[in-house]
């Protein structure tokens, strides 16, 4: 590890990823259940921000709320906190699952990782091709390129079981059609998520949850976001940008992607060691949601470090 990667993720540095996601899962729980998609994101989005304003680093966002034009606050490229030695590049989602939060259901999240300034992929707000899975398989049991029958096979094969025992989440939308029905075909439970694809990839690293694999297309950020989860506690991931039209196929000539047919893995996306801090707004599989009892907020945060490999759940109560 460079002597930058061993400065970045110091002990410090972790807890302060705790406070941030923290700070915007209290502020857009506020809001669950209101109805209010947009207020709750941006309950989430000022409460980051303010947050990571008050912290000691030299942070650059390289995956945000969207480009400057279109976000007036944690938008990509724009400079936060204090200052200081720590150049960082940071990816976030204050509240993954805003429809989840309006609606007072399972899943919702507020999402940050960190890494050394530079080390990051500054993926466009555009569509990505996703597979991952979770550790412990031999380098390149999975293949974008291959069907997704083909990848429960030698899933299953690594594993050593039928490809009737192997669980893959999938986003439920109607562009994933041709997916499930080959899923199925091929004998795999298919476990549908309505929203939320970086906690459906970190589903594969988690034994609990029972979900082996992740197909699918998603935000193109969230795939960052969940490579630099992955890195922290291993497994595999492929991506590739998806572009619908020349808008978008600008916006990744901003950022200066210039192979736009490029095939990603996790190590290409998160380049150095990384933090990774979730905290659940709403209850789901991995997280507990906020609660309040006994005149105390409480919350449930997940805090990773690829440097160490170290996974750490923080529960932490504060007075209302």
């Amino acid at each position: 590890m460079s002597d930058m990667s061993s400065e970045v993720l110091d002990r410090s540095l972790v807890l302060d990823a705790v406070r941030v996601t923290e700070i915007a899962a209290i502020a857009a729980w506020k809001l669950v259940g209101r109805g209010d998609e947009k207020e709750a994101d941006q309950a989430a989005v000022d409460a980051m921000r303010t947050a990571l304003n008050d912290l000691d680093i030299d942070g650059e966002i390289v995956i945000g709320e969207g480009e400057r034009d279109e976000a007036p606050m944690l938008y990509i490229g724009e400079k936060v906190g204090k200052g200081g030695k720590h150049k960082i590049d940071i990816a976030l989602d204050p509240l993954e699952g805003t429809t989840l939060t309006a609606k007072a259901m399972a899943n919702a999240l507020a999402v940050m990782a960190w890494a050394p300034k530079g080390t990051m992929l500054n993926a466009p707000d555009t569509y990505m091709d996703k597979i991952a899975c979770g550790p412990g398989y031999p380098a390149g049991v999975i293949d974008l390129d291959k069907s997704p029958a083909d990848n429960v096979r030698a899933l299953a094969a690594a594993k050593g079981v039928e490809p009737s025992d192997i669980t893959v989440c999938v986003l439920d939308r109607p562009r994933h059609a041709e997916i499930i029905a080959g899923l199925r075909e091929v004998g795999a439970r298919v476990y549908l998520i309505t929203d939320g694809d970086v906690a459906g990839v970190m589903n594969t690293a988690d034994p609990e949850t029972g979900v082996d694999l992740y197909v699918g297309s998603g935000g193109a950020p969230e795939g960052v976001l969940a490579c630099a989860a992955l890195k922290c506690v291993g497994g595999q991931f492929q991506g590739r940008l998806v572009f619908r039209n020349a808008d978008e196929r600008a916006r990744a000539a901003r950022v200066g992607i210039t192979d736009l047919d490029r095939k990603y893995d996790l190590h290409e996306m998160v380049r150095a060691d990384a933090i990774f801090a979730a905290t659940g707004v709403t209850k789901g599989a991995l997280l507990d949601g906020v609660t309040v009892k006994d005149g105390f907020v409480h919350t449930h945060t997940l805090v990773m470090n690829s440097a160490t490999r170290t996974v750490r759940e923080v529960r932490m109560k504060r007075p209302v």
